[in-house]
């Protein structure tokens, strides 16, 4: 690493591993694996080669990690800035790495309302750093799996933090290209469906149409490491948008939505294979 990359909570004596948790460390996991690419600290052997796997044939996929983790921090700036947004459902958190999204919404308004979920027990371990909540505002986090909303829905934790009769934003950053089409739209629409009216949906999804012959080499990678990868293009990313007001620019590499406004750190259309959007229910 050159020092710029984002920190991650390393793992030391201070790491919170919960009991009776087997945190299945000889296995590659994709947040892991994520957080590899982010240049975070909380990452163990078979992530790592797993990574350095993918970057050997998709060299630009840790310029695209940053841009995916970028991309959620201007969306959901936006959402809070020019939407009005003050509650946030992140499905797929991943390993924390600041700024955190309830520091980019609470920083809009300290008031901001955010529940984090994830299935993968690092993230558990580490969700100390998910609940550093300003006073006026709170967060949760709760274990669960995009595949079965109904089961984190349900989560007391849920209720506590969120009025599900007042506007939510979903946020599914980089989670969906792990799924199937049959797998990934079902709870994506169940989740809109437990939201009311003028709550929006962000997403970003892996895709090939830029790099064909590198995404599909990197999805390999990940395949002989277990681990499922669905790449979409743009048509089917905009599928999940079906029936929401799409916010401009639509669905677009994420590199091109509402870079940052001095260009400079937005990487290439070559070093993004990421589509991205944000779409409000009416």
């Amino acid at each position: 690493m050159d020092g710029n990359e984002p920190d991650s909570w390393l793992i030391d004596a201070d790491f919170e591993q919960p009991p009776q948790v087997d945190l299945r460390t000889d296995r590659a996991h994709s947040a892991r694996v994520y957080d590899y690419l982010l240049g975070g600290k909380t990452n163990f052997p078979a992530d790592r080669e797993v990574g350095d796997r993918v970057l050997a044939d998709l060299p630009a996929a840790r310029a695209g990690a940053a841009a995916a983790r970028a991309v959620m921090h201007r969306m959901v700036r936006r959402l809070a800035e020019q939407h009005g947004i003050r509650q946030f459902l992140d499905v797929g958190t991943g390993i924390p790495t600041a700024p955190n999204l309830h520091e980019i919404v609470q920083a809009v308004d300290p008031a901001c309302r955010v529940v984090y979920v994830d299935n993968d027990p690092i993230v558990l371990a580490h969700s100390r750093a998910l609940l550093t909540s300003t006073p006026e505002g709170r967060t949760a986090y709760v274990e669960g799996d995009l595949r079965d909303p109904e089961k984190f829905l349900a989560d007391p934790a849920v209720a506590a933090t969120l009025d599900l009769t007042e506007p939510v934003a979903l946020t599914l950053i980089n989670i969906v290209h792990f799924l199937s089409d049959e797998a990934a739209h079902r709870p994506v629409r169940k989740l809109l469906e437990a939201l009311p009216a003028g709550s929006f949906l962000a997403l970003t999804a892996g895709t090939a149409d830029n790099a064909p012959e590198q995404a599909a080499a990197g999805a390999r990678r990940y395949a002989e490491a277990g681990i499922e990868v669905h790449m979409r293009s743009q048509a089917e990313v905009a599928r999940f948008f079906a029936g929401l007001e799409l916010d401009e620019p639509g669905v677009v590499l994420i590199n091109r939505w509402h870079p940052e406004p001095d260009g400079l750190s937005a990487p290439a259309d070559g070093e993004v294979s990421v589509y991205g959007g944000v779409g409000r229910k009416p």
